[in-house]
């Protein structure tokens, strides 16, 4: 089934700063942090340099995203894993069963920042500074969007005040899926195009999960993939998707959900590439749900 869709930038803002408080902090510090995320995360964290931001995942020993953070490297011995703070708890505490004798110190910080998304002249003109960390993000339909890591309390970047739910919506059409807790430990990176979006390195060293990861990319496993649809009526991550054609099992399910300013529901979607390529009608959470309409990718897929 198709659609029309319709470009975000003809009818948002063209600049502003939201509040995000949906987002936290983990804080990791001390000589090691760079070689311990290494040997966590799907991202080279070794090479990545101060000032610099990255998408990269937390997998489960079956190669599935139990969390996922825009990893920014604030100094040679401190990162900041940004990720939705619903998994933060459980994120931190498997994290620091692993640390073992390495000197890293991992710790909550969020209290300690205000986390504010900046979008398109509010996310260009932003700079960052000793008090102040600034990630570029993927961009929603070609408008810029970054997120701005400062101390709590410290002056925010000029712009107008935009909602969170616009900035949801806005996240949403991006295509790059932040996961929460109903679709941890749901999908394998792939699955939500993590490996096209910068955020897999096959050449680093062992993670856990790598070998699932890399079989995955090499072997031509990968049947699910990440699309930008919307859904007529109300749908929420973890929602399946359903085929008319086959209404007894999922084709596929919401990674995350966000409403549209015009209605209706604008999501993330992992779906079966064999559904989607054969036009069949799909459905939220029956094959006689909402449709999910236009599912479509908002950048290229890498070629293995």
């Amino acid at each position: 089934m198709t659609e029309t869709v319709t470009p975000i930038a003809a009818g948002t803002p063209a600049s502003g700063v939201a509040a995000l408080p949906h987002l936290g902090v983990i804080r990791v510090r001390g000589e090691d942090a760079a070689s311990f995320l290494q040997g966590q995360l799907t991202q080279d964290m070794v090479q990545m340099k101060p000032g610099e931001a990255r998408l990269a995942a937390l997998c489960n020993p079956k190669g599935r995203v139990r969390a996922s953070f825009i990893a920014c490297r604030r100094a040679a011995d401190e990162f900041w894993l940004v990720c939705s703070h619903d998994l933060l708890a459980a994120t931190l505490k498997r994290l620091s069963m692993f640390v073992l004798r390495a000197k890293a110190r991992l710790d909550d910080a969020t209290a300690e920042f205000a986390l504010h998304g900046l979008v398109g002249e509010a996310a260009v003109s932003a700079t960052a500074s000793a008090d102040a960390f600034i990630a570029p993000l993927p961009p929603a339909d070609g408008v810029a969007r970054a997120l701005w890591i400062g101390a709590a309390g410290d002056a925010l970047p000029a712009g107008p005040t935009l909602t969170a739910e616009l900035w949801d919506w806005m996240a949403v059409r991006s295509g790059v899926a932040t996961v929460t807790a109903p679709v941890a430990d749901a999908f394998v990176p792939q699955m939500l195009n993590y490996e096209s979006t910068d955020g897999v390195n096959f050449k680093k060293g062992c993670y856990p999960g790598q070998e699932v990861v890399a079989r995955s990319q090499f072997r031509g496993a990968i049947k699910r993939r990440a699309y930008v649809a919307r859904v007529d009526g109300a749908a929420q991550a973890g929602d399946d998707v359903f085929s008319a054609a086959d209404p007894e099992q999922p084709v596929g399910q919401i990674v995350q959900a966000a409403a549209a300013p015009k209605g209706g529901t604008e999501v993330i979607v992992s779906l079966q590439t064999v559904a989607v390529q054969s036009g069949e009608s799909l459905h939220v959470l029956s094959a006689t749900g909402p449709a999910l309409l236009a599912p479509h990718q908002p950048y290229a897929l890498i070629e293995v």
